[in-house]
């Protein structure tokens, strides 16, 4: 599981990159073609993490509910975020996994609510919602990589 964790801090580190590199102004455009933005992007994976592992396990998540409406599958950006959102959704790509590691070395996660993901893949723990997010947080930093060559 340590291995799993260290792929999503890797996947983590590509998208702080992002951030560190655009514009407030870059990363709220969204390139013709594109149906969202760098910032969607990350704060996507933010929150898809947190619904995947957390809320699936019944247990907190540190993200908003407002952050979740804005950010969960099926969205799109119907504003440009802030550089207060940015600074926030900054902290929470490594907060949250740090918080993980440390949960899932305490043994937190007992439960979690089976859950069909979109690509067809049955979730039934939260070690294969964590192995699961890898390959989606995978497909977001490819669209990135994409986006960022119209910018």
């Amino acid at each position: 599981m340590n291995q799993t964790l260290d792929v999503n801090t890797t996947s983590r580190n590509m998208a702080s990159k992002f951030l560190e590199n655009y514009s407030l102004e870059q990363l709220n455009k969204i390139p013709e073609g594109f149906s969202n933005n760098l910032i969607w992007n990350i704060a996507h994976i933010v929150v898809t993490q947190q619904l995947l592992v957390y809320k699936l396990s019944g247990l907190p998540m540190m993200v908003s509910d407002e952050m979740v409406e804005k950010y969960k599958k099926g969205t799109k950006p119907e504003q440009e975020a802030t550089q207060t959102e940015v600074e926030e959704i900054k902290s929470l790509l490594f907060t949250t996994i740090e918080k993980t590691k440390q949960d899932y070395a305490n043994g937190v996660f007992k439960n979690f609510q089976e859950y069909p993901t979109s690509p067809g893949f049955v979730l039934t723990s939260a070690e294969g919602a964590m192995s699961f997010n890898n390959f989606h947080e995978g497909l977001h930093v490819g669209i990135m990589m994409s986006i960022r060559k119209f910018l």
